[in-house]
């Protein structure tokens, strides 16, 4: 799937997703909020699928594990801590009263602060001032 296909498919989604939750902010329609998040359910699927996909093309022997372990471990943390945000924030609407907003917002904190450093470590190696 080339660059231009993925863009287009998650926006896609994402337009799926915008519409759903302007369905459900209406005040007529009741149904859950883990049903508004269903395109992103999907697209996180996809993700999952794709980053396993990528780690067993990459995987050749037995010795370089670790290493592939080490190289995908910012897709494989994302990819989970999106899901965890994702549920927190569906719970969190769902059930308004009973859980408190930092427990819902930690994962997301935590998404982007893995953002923040992988991006710096990505570009720190590619401008030569990190080893």
């Amino acid at each position: 799937m080339t660059l231009a296909h993925r863009a287009l498919f998650t926006w896609f989604i994402v337009l799926v997703f915008l519409i759903l939750l302007c369905l459900r902010l209406d005040p007529r329609t009741t149904w859950n909020w883990f049903v508004t998040f269903t395109p992103l359910w999907f697209f996180d699927c996809i993700l999952i699928i794709y980053v396993i996909i990528k780690f067993i093309r990459k995987w050749r022997n037995l010795n370089r594990l670790a290493d592939l372990l080490l190289l995908y471990k910012w897709n494989i943390a994302g990819v989970l801590l999106t899901i965890t945000s994702q549920v927190m924030i569906c719970l969190t609407l769902e059930y308004p009263q009973q859980i408190p907003i930092y427990f819902t917002m930690t994962p997301l904190c935590l998404l982007l602060t893995t953002a923040i450093v992988y991006v710096g470590s990505r570009l720190g190696k590619r401008e030569g001032w990190l080893i």
